[in-house]
């Protein structure tokens, strides 16, 4: 498949999506946000990807949304001349943010994601990693959540995302400020899982791709990432009962299981035959899908 800002290379069961604009820093544009929504929701439907990589071009991550219309690049009504065309305002969906458009379909890709910062970044350049599953950086990579500096507030649904990865309060101290910090202090604070020379940054994150993919079920694994991002916020303990529970129940009976288990006992490595497109338990998804209004 041809994308215009990413590239989609996919190698032993791995997907490396590789932000492509090294030009502008792989500043985030309309058609990266597109390309990557349709990266991950053909990443989700494909049984041959087991694990997906995100990473950038040249020398930068993501240097955040691309400022090249100036001051106007988040008006959206000069931009897009939405605001004369009647009756444009009734419908909600016209000023959804982009960004979130992202996280959200990323949110709910089956696959688990590794963000691989090579480099800076800063603004949607980090909240769009927030709902991925592990995050590395380079040692030449750089953060920084500038909203308030732009005069604008934390998006791509990043008000969710942040505290629940951070902390309420190391969020509100980098929101706040709006500075750009070292990787040392995105580890310390939790951001990132660790440190790496930039010429091994890859390797380490194909490592980590690599050991689910040859010791774990594809549909155990879709399952969990769904179960644990999805009851975050649940009120009380019994909602994820009541899911882990059918979960246990259906998967228990399952090829998946039984390989598991025997493989484990003749100590060889596993072979997983259920596939997340056809074999995810019948009362998944569970949840109800929300609707921006």
């Amino acid at each position: 498949m041809k994308f215009e800002c990413i590239l989609y290379e996919v190698k032993n069961k791995v997907l490396t999506i590789t932000l492509n604009r090294p030009e502008r820093l792989n500043a985030y544009t309309g058609q990266m946000q597109a390309d990557l929504i349709e990266a991950f929701d053909k990443a989700g439907k494909d049984d041959d990807i087991r694990v997906i990589i995100v990473t950038g071009a040249g020398r930068g991550f993501c240097a955040g949304a691309d400022l090249g219309a100036g001051g106007n690049t988040f008006n959206r009504e000069v931009r897009n001349n939405k605001g004369e065309t009647e009756g444009i305002k009734d419908d909600p969906e016209w000023m959804r943010d982009g960004g979130g458009r992202t996280t959200l379909a990323i949110f709910d890709c089956p696959k688990p994601i590794i963000a691989a910062f090579n480099g800076p970044a800063v603004g949607v350049g980090v909240t769009m990693t927030l709902p991925m599953d592990i995050r590395i950086a380079s040692e030449e990579a750089k953060f920084g959540f500038v909203f308030a500096r732009r005069g604008l507030v934390p998006e791509a649904a990043s008000s969710w995302f942040l505290p629940r990865v951070v902390g309420i309060n190391k969020a509100l101290e980098w929101t706040f400020s709006g500075r750009v910090f070292s990787p040392e202090e995105a580890k310390e604070g939790g951001l990132i899982k660790s440190i790496h020379p930039a010429n091994e940054l890859l390797e380490e994150a194909n490592k980590i791709a690599q050991e689910i993919v040859e010791n774990t079920s594809p549909v155990s694994v879709a399952m969990t990432r769904q179960m644990l991002w999805k009851l975050l916020g649940a009120d009380h303990p019994m909602e994820a009962h009541k899911v882990d529970s059918r979960a246990i129940y259906e998967l228990g009976q399952g090829a998946d299981a039984k390989e598991g288990v025997e493989s484990f006992l003749e100590k060889r490595s596993p072979k997983f035959p259920s596939k997340v497109s056809k074999d995810m338990p019948e009362f998944y998804p569970w949840w109800e899908e929300r609707k921006f209004k």
